[in-house]
Protein backbone atom coordinates (compact mmCIF):
# COMPACT_ATOMS: atom_id res chain seq x y z
CA UNK A 1 0.00 0.00 0.00
CA UNK A 2 1.14 3.29 -1.25
CA UNK A 3 2.68 5.86 2.31
CA UNK A 4 0.65 8.56 3.18
CA UNK A 5 4.39 10.75 2.08
CA UNK A 6 4.29 8.87 -0.77
CA UNK A 7 0.83 10.20 -1.79
CA UNK A 8 1.08 13.51 -0.37
CA UNK A 9 4.51 14.06 -2.86
CA UNK A 10 3.17 12.60 -5.89
CA UNK A 11 -0.18 14.58 -5.41
CA UNK A 12 1.82 18.17 -4.96
CA UNK A 13 3.74 17.41 -7.84
CA UNK A 14 0.73 17.05 -9.88
CA UNK A 15 -1.24 19.96 -8.68
CA UNK A 16 2.02 22.03 -9.56
CA UNK A 17 1.66 21.50 -13.03
CA UNK A 18 -2.40 20.49 -13.23
CA UNK A 19 -2.70 24.61 -11.51
CA UNK A 20 -0.91 26.11 -14.37
CA UNK A 21 -2.42 24.68 -17.90
CA UNK A 22 -1.71 28.12 -19.40
CA UNK A 23 2.43 26.83 -18.77
CA UNK A 24 1.76 23.25 -19.15
CA UNK A 25 -1.03 22.35 -21.31
CA UNK A 26 -1.27 25.50 -23.78
CA UNK A 27 2.11 26.35 -24.92
CA UNK A 28 2.55 22.60 -26.74
CA UNK A 29 -1.23 23.12 -27.71
CA UNK A 30 -0.91 25.85 -29.88
CA UNK A 31 2.30 24.28 -31.04
CA UNK A 32 0.71 21.40 -32.46
CA UNK A 33 -2.03 23.44 -34.04
CA UNK A 34 0.93 24.99 -36.11
CA UNK A 35 2.75 21.88 -36.64
CA UNK A 36 -1.12 20.34 -37.92
CA UNK A 37 -1.96 23.20 -40.07
CA UNK A 38 1.67 24.31 -41.49
CA UNK A 39 3.10 20.96 -42.13
CA UNK A 40 -0.42 18.44 -42.50
CA UNK A 41 -2.74 20.90 -44.16
CA UNK A 42 -0.77 23.01 -46.23
CA UNK A 43 2.69 20.88 -46.95
CA UNK A 44 0.79 17.97 -46.75
CA UNK A 45 -1.59 19.05 -49.39
CA UNK A 46 1.36 19.17 -51.76
CA UNK A 47 2.64 16.07 -51.65
CA UNK A 48 0.57 13.69 -53.76
CA UNK A 49 1.89 10.58 -52.75
CA UNK A 50 1.04 8.75 -48.85
CA UNK A 51 4.42 8.63 -47.01
CA UNK A 52 4.70 4.05 -46.64
CA UNK A 53 1.08 4.17 -47.56
CA UNK A 54 -0.24 6.71 -45.43
CA UNK A 55 -1.70 9.76 -45.71
CA UNK A 56 1.14 12.48 -44.85
CA UNK A 57 -0.89 14.63 -41.89
CA UNK A 58 -1.77 11.05 -40.38
CA UNK A 59 1.86 10.40 -40.62
CA UNK A 60 3.04 13.09 -38.48
CA UNK A 61 0.67 12.44 -35.62
CA UNK A 62 2.52 9.73 -33.82
CA UNK A 63 5.76 11.04 -33.85
CA UNK A 64 4.47 14.64 -32.71
CA UNK A 65 2.37 12.80 -29.66
CA UNK A 66 6.00 11.35 -28.51
CA UNK A 67 7.53 14.76 -28.65
CA UNK A 68 5.35 16.48 -26.85
CA UNK A 69 4.78 13.66 -24.31
CA UNK A 70 8.73 12.93 -23.81
CA UNK A 71 9.15 16.62 -23.78
CA UNK A 72 7.11 17.78 -21.14
CA UNK A 73 7.80 14.58 -19.27
CA UNK A 74 11.79 15.51 -19.51
CA UNK A 75 10.61 19.26 -18.65
CA UNK A 76 8.15 18.51 -16.04
CA UNK A 77 10.99 16.10 -13.60
CA UNK A 78 14.36 18.26 -14.34
CA UNK A 79 12.40 21.51 -13.42
CA UNK A 80 11.02 20.15 -9.98
CA UNK A 81 13.87 18.77 -8.79
CA UNK A 82 16.07 21.59 -9.72
CA UNK A 83 13.79 24.19 -8.87
CA UNK A 84 13.75 22.62 -5.36
CA UNK A 85 17.32 22.22 -5.26
CA UNK A 86 17.48 26.11 -6.32
CA UNK A 87 14.90 26.98 -3.65
CA UNK A 88 16.28 24.67 -0.95
CA UNK A 89 12.65 23.17 -0.29
CA UNK A 90 13.80 19.62 -1.48
CA UNK A 91 15.72 19.27 1.71
CA UNK A 92 12.24 18.75 3.19
CA UNK A 93 11.72 16.10 1.24
CA UNK A 94 14.93 14.33 1.82
CA UNK A 95 13.89 14.62 5.66
CA UNK A 96 10.76 13.16 5.55
CA UNK A 97 10.29 9.25 6.05
CA UNK A 98 9.86 8.25 2.25
CA UNK A 99 12.21 6.10 0.98
CA UNK A 100 14.45 6.73 -1.83
CA UNK A 101 12.87 4.51 -4.57
CA UNK A 102 9.38 6.19 -3.53
CA UNK A 103 10.75 9.61 -3.59
CA UNK A 104 11.91 8.95 -7.26
CA UNK A 105 8.74 7.11 -8.09
CA UNK A 106 6.85 10.40 -6.86
CA UNK A 107 8.59 12.35 -9.22
CA UNK A 108 8.80 10.17 -12.33
CA UNK A 109 4.95 9.45 -11.76
CA UNK A 110 3.98 12.97 -11.60
CA UNK A 111 6.50 13.95 -14.57
CA UNK A 112 4.97 10.99 -16.68
CA UNK A 113 1.36 11.82 -16.05
CA UNK A 114 2.03 15.05 -17.37
CA UNK A 115 3.67 13.94 -20.22
CA UNK A 116 0.79 11.86 -20.99
CA UNK A 117 -1.59 14.06 -20.63
CA UNK A 118 0.24 16.57 -23.02
CA UNK A 119 0.53 13.28 -25.63
CA UNK A 120 -3.64 12.82 -25.52
CA UNK A 121 -3.92 16.33 -26.26
CA UNK A 122 -1.83 16.15 -29.33
CA UNK A 123 -3.77 13.40 -30.30
CA UNK A 124 -6.75 14.80 -30.20
CA UNK A 125 -5.57 18.03 -32.09
CA UNK A 126 -4.82 15.43 -34.58
CA UNK A 127 -8.07 13.88 -34.58
CA UNK A 128 -9.74 17.16 -35.16
CA UNK A 129 -7.45 17.29 -38.33
CA UNK A 130 -7.50 13.74 -40.12
CA UNK A 131 -9.45 10.71 -38.70
CA UNK A 132 -7.71 8.08 -36.44
CA UNK A 133 -8.11 4.97 -35.22
CA UNK A 134 -6.26 3.18 -33.04
CA UNK A 135 -4.72 -0.44 -34.47
CA UNK A 136 -2.99 -2.09 -31.00
CA UNK A 137 -5.07 -0.42 -28.19
CA UNK A 138 -2.68 -2.29 -25.40
CA UNK A 139 0.95 -2.13 -27.22
CA UNK A 140 -0.04 1.69 -27.93
CA UNK A 141 -1.04 2.11 -23.73
CA UNK A 142 2.38 0.29 -22.94
CA UNK A 143 4.32 2.41 -25.02
CA UNK A 144 3.19 5.46 -24.09
CA UNK A 145 3.39 4.55 -20.36
CA UNK A 146 7.25 3.44 -20.83
CA UNK A 147 8.41 6.39 -22.79
CA UNK A 148 7.22 8.83 -20.49
CA UNK A 149 8.66 6.92 -17.66
CA UNK A 150 11.56 7.01 -19.30
CA UNK A 151 12.15 10.47 -20.07
CA UNK A 152 10.60 11.18 -16.60
CA UNK A 153 13.34 9.12 -15.09
CA UNK A 154 15.99 11.22 -17.48
CA UNK A 155 14.24 14.56 -16.55
CA UNK A 156 15.85 13.63 -12.64
CA UNK A 157 19.20 12.98 -13.80
CA UNK A 158 19.09 16.37 -15.68
CA UNK A 159 17.59 17.51 -12.82
CA UNK A 160 20.61 17.02 -10.71
CA UNK A 161 23.14 17.57 -13.17
CA UNK A 162 22.45 20.90 -13.96
CA UNK A 163 23.96 23.75 -12.85
CA UNK A 164 21.53 27.04 -13.80
CA UNK A 165 18.21 27.32 -15.65
CA UNK A 166 20.14 27.22 -19.09
CA UNK A 167 21.33 23.93 -18.43
CA UNK A 168 17.66 22.98 -18.20
CA UNK A 169 16.89 24.95 -21.73
CA UNK A 170 20.07 23.18 -23.69
CA UNK A 171 19.02 20.16 -22.78
CA UNK A 172 15.85 19.52 -23.61
CA UNK A 173 16.07 21.99 -26.79
CA UNK A 174 19.39 21.38 -28.08
CA UNK A 175 19.72 17.62 -27.22
CA UNK A 176 16.13 16.08 -26.88
CA UNK A 177 14.14 17.66 -29.59
CA UNK A 178 17.10 17.59 -32.50
CA UNK A 179 17.10 13.97 -31.90
CA UNK A 180 13.23 13.81 -32.04
CA UNK A 181 13.28 14.92 -35.46
CA UNK A 182 15.92 12.94 -36.85
CA UNK A 183 13.94 10.09 -35.37
CA UNK A 184 11.63 9.47 -38.08
CA UNK A 185 8.67 12.11 -37.27
CA UNK A 186 8.30 14.25 -40.59
CA UNK A 187 9.76 11.19 -42.78
CA UNK A 188 9.96 7.30 -43.29
CA UNK A 189 12.77 5.48 -42.52
CA UNK A 190 11.83 3.31 -46.03
CA UNK A 191 12.89 6.53 -47.62
CA UNK A 192 16.18 7.12 -46.81
CA UNK A 193 19.06 5.10 -48.45
CA UNK A 194 20.36 1.82 -46.76
CA UNK A 195 23.25 3.54 -44.92
CA UNK A 196 21.09 6.46 -43.49
CA UNK A 197 18.46 3.58 -42.39
CA UNK A 198 21.26 2.11 -40.48
CA UNK A 199 22.97 5.18 -38.52
CA UNK A 200 19.25 6.65 -38.07
CA UNK A 201 18.92 2.75 -36.15
CA UNK A 202 21.74 4.66 -33.52
CA UNK A 203 18.92 6.89 -32.68
CA UNK A 204 17.10 6.20 -29.96
CA UNK A 205 13.65 8.06 -30.55
CA UNK A 206 13.52 6.04 -34.07
CA UNK A 207 12.49 3.05 -31.96
CA UNK A 208 10.08 5.03 -30.07
CA UNK A 209 7.97 6.92 -32.98
CA UNK A 210 8.33 3.54 -34.54
CA UNK A 211 6.29 1.94 -31.37
CA UNK A 212 3.90 4.62 -31.09
CA UNK A 213 3.09 4.71 -34.99
CA UNK A 214 3.04 0.84 -34.66
CA UNK A 215 0.46 0.59 -32.07
CA UNK A 216 -1.54 3.72 -33.56
CA UNK A 217 -1.45 3.49 -37.18
CA UNK A 218 -0.46 -0.22 -37.22
CA UNK A 219 2.51 0.71 -39.50
CA UNK A 220 6.29 0.49 -38.41
CA UNK A 221 9.31 1.02 -40.88
CA UNK A 222 11.14 -1.02 -38.72
CA UNK A 223 8.66 -4.44 -40.06
CA UNK A 224 10.51 -3.43 -43.42
CA UNK A 225 13.94 -2.54 -42.88
CA UNK A 226 15.11 -4.87 -39.91
CA UNK A 227 16.26 -8.34 -41.00
CA UNK A 228 14.12 -10.79 -42.00
CA UNK A 229 14.89 -13.15 -38.34
CA UNK A 230 13.61 -9.95 -36.30
CA UNK A 231 11.12 -8.33 -38.36
CA UNK A 232 7.91 -9.91 -37.54
CA UNK A 233 9.20 -9.34 -33.40
CA UNK A 234 10.46 -5.76 -34.81
CA UNK A 235 7.75 -3.75 -32.17
CA UNK A 236 8.00 -5.91 -29.30
CA UNK A 237 11.97 -5.89 -29.74
CA UNK A 238 12.07 -2.41 -29.57
CA UNK A 239 9.22 -1.94 -26.19
CA UNK A 240 11.08 -4.75 -24.34
CA UNK A 241 14.59 -2.43 -24.81
CA UNK A 242 13.21 0.79 -24.17
CA UNK A 243 11.33 -0.99 -20.64
CA UNK A 244 14.79 -2.29 -19.95
CA UNK A 245 16.40 0.92 -20.68
CA UNK A 246 13.76 2.67 -18.37
CA UNK A 247 14.26 0.08 -15.46
CA UNK A 248 18.06 0.93 -16.11
CA UNK A 249 17.50 4.99 -15.99
CA UNK A 250 15.14 4.13 -12.64
CA UNK A 251 17.51 2.57 -11.09
CA UNK A 252 20.36 5.62 -11.56
CA UNK A 253 18.22 7.49 -10.08
CA UNK A 254 17.20 5.97 -6.94
CA UNK A 255 20.96 5.58 -6.88
CA UNK A 256 21.91 9.22 -7.29
CA UNK A 257 19.11 10.44 -4.67
CA UNK A 258 21.00 7.36 -2.03
CA UNK A 259 24.40 9.31 -2.14
CA UNK A 260 23.06 13.01 -2.56
CA UNK A 261 24.41 13.75 -5.94
CA UNK A 262 23.50 17.04 -6.97
CA UNK A 263 20.83 17.41 -4.05
CA UNK A 264 22.71 19.60 -1.30
CA UNK A 265 25.13 21.39 -3.84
Amino acid sequence: MLSVGFRSLFRREVLRFIRRPKNTFMPPAITNVLYFAVFGIILGGRIDEPVAGIGYILFLVPGLVVLGTISNAFENASFSIFHGRWNEYIHETLTSPLSYAEMVIAYVGASAVRGLIVGVIIAVIGRIFVPITVEHGLFLVATMIVIATLFSGLGIIGGLVARDFDDLTVMNQFILRPLVFFGAVFYSLTMLDPVWQYVSLFNPMVYMVDSVRYGLLGHSDLLEIAPAAYAEIAPLLSLAVLTALTAIVLTIDVYLFKIGYGLTD
